[in-house]
This record gives structure tokens, sequence and C-alpha cells, in this order.
């Protein structure tokens, strides 16, 4: 799923390339978002602690997500005794290790288990770049969760998880969206 094996140390992204509408978006209030994104990467790592099983010395590895149509890319650290899922504005640099980068869309299609991650790579739907290992790591490890991390971030929202689950539904249904 990927070509290259990058040092862990010399990576960054600048995340200028945002393409769309969210080139054109003032930075968006990030801060206010951290608190929700740490609730949901602990309330994961807690429902799911097989998942740091099945990354292995990959769970100290930093994946770059970047919903390159929207003006945040997030930064994963899926380590078990500190799990972190950080948000960035665009014009950020910030190293990581493995790089994911796909529409919204398409990487919320990929964590509800709605796609094959292969075939969106094969595909160009999905860009996948740095360590090798620990990206057929992350893959393998979402591939044998009983439960879609989507339904896990809906129900972190609480009461609100229904309403949460049912906009999840409404972006990743085929032709509805362009996120």
């Amino acid at each position: 799923m990927t070509s290259d094996n990058f040092s862990s140390d010399n990576r960054s992204i600048n995340g200028n390339g945002a393409n769309n509408l969210s080139r054109f978006l003032p930075p968006l209030p990030v801060f206010i978002l951290q608190p929700l994104l740490n609730h949901i990467v602990k309330t994961v790592a807690r429902r799911h602690p097989e998942l740091f099983a099945r990354l292995g010395d990959s769970c100290k590895k930093r994946y770059l997500i970047d919903p390159y149509n929207l003006p945040i890319f997030l930064l994963l650290q899926p380590d078990p005794d500190h799990p972190q899922l950080r948000i960035y504005n665009r014009g950020r640099n910030v190293p990581y290790d493995v790089f994911i980068s796909g529409t919204f869309k398409t990487l919320l299609r990929m964590i509800d288990g709605q796609t094959d991650s292969d075939a969106l790579f094969f595909n160009r739907q999905l860009k996948v770049t740095g360590n090798s290992e620990a990206v057929v790591a992350l893959r393998n490890a979402l591939d044998n969760m009983d439960a879609t991390l989507a339904q896990d971030v809906a129900s972190c929202f609480g009461p609100l998880s229904k309403p949460v689950r049912l906009l999840i539904d409404r972006i990743i249904k085929p032709g509805k969206t362009t996120l």
C-alpha cells in the first residue's frame, strides 16, 4: 500500500494543499474540537484494546490523516499508554511516520468498513506513504475489528449518538455529498 519508508525524524506536512472551498475558509478554532477528539480516541482505546496488540510496535508511530478537502488534518498516535488524536489547521509542519490522504468521505467510508483500503489505494482515491510496516499494521488492525470506528465515534456523543450516526451515514452514502 505504500512505496516509501521514511524516517520519522524528517517528514512533515505543510498542509497548504487543501483544495475546493476549504482553501478559502479561515482557520478553524481547533482548540474547541480537541477535547472532543481526546474523548473519542480514549473511548476507542478503552473499547478496543486489541487494536494495540495488532499494531505491535507500530502503536508508537505517528499517522497523519489528511482529509484534503477540509481545512484541517489529524495526527493519530495510537500509543496504548497515552493515545492521541490531534487536530491542526493547514499551514502547520507536523512530523509523521505515515501519511494517509483522501477526501473526508473516502476516509470516513474506510473507517466505517464501507470500502476496501487496498481498492481505494489502487484506484488512487487514497494516498498512503511512509512506514510500510506501520501502514499494514494499522490496516490489519482496523480490518479485524468486530465493530466500526465510525459507530464508536458516534457513540461518544452520548444522547446525540443517533443523530451523529445518521449524519455519518448520510455523508458516506454513495453519491449524496462531495465531502
